[in-house]
């Protein structure tokens, strides 16, 4: 009995799973200067259905996790945030309109689609790779993840690169 109810234990602490290490965009700044990383944004909003079914559904999985903690500098990134931003020589604020606003910064990485949620992937000196506007699932998101980290999309159309991937 001792021997079975170890076993159970080892499996419900070896499925538990891991967390994106989420950091502030200022954060993905500095350390991307010394530790090359592209930088995954994740721009939501507190009132976004689907950004967090996104959390639950897909940033939960241990593979994408464990992924994006390997590879990318992860930001979670509140496109109606109060707090300013000073990052590149430059002060982004929140800009009240209505009954909410935005953040300058969100607007500055969604090109003023300000639309939710929404992925950013970024160079590791803060070009822009590409949005990836709406809800992901694991599959379609482990797919992206891949294809920005292996820096495909220089040189290979998204389509043909998603036609041919499997899964490692």
């Amino acid at each position: 009995m001792k021997i079975i109810l170890a076993f159970i234990v080892c499996i419900g602490f070896s499925a538990k799973a891991q967390e994106v290490k989420w950091i502030s965009v200022e954060e993905a700044y500095e350390k991307s200067k010394t530790d090359a990383k592209p930088i995954l944004i994740d721009v939501y909003t507190d009132w976004c259905g689907w950004c967090k079914r996104m959390d639950k559904d897909t940033y939960a999985k241990a593979d994408i996790a464990n992924f994006i903690n390997e590879n990318y500098y992860a930001v979670k990134f509140n496109a109606e945030q109060k707090d300013s931003i000073h990052i590149m020589n430059h002060t982004f604020k929140f800009v009240a309109q209505g009954k909410r606003g935005y953040h300058e910064l969100a607007a500055a990485l969604l090109n003023g689609k300000m639309s939710y949620p929404a992925t950013v992937f970024l160079t590791n000196t803060f070009e822009m790779i590409t949005i990836v506007p709406g809800y992901l699932a694991e599959e379609p998101f482990d797919v992206i993840l891949n294809y920005i980290k292996g820096e495909h999309y220089t040189s290979t159309p998204f389509e043909d690169f998603s036609a041919s991937y499997e899964k490692k």
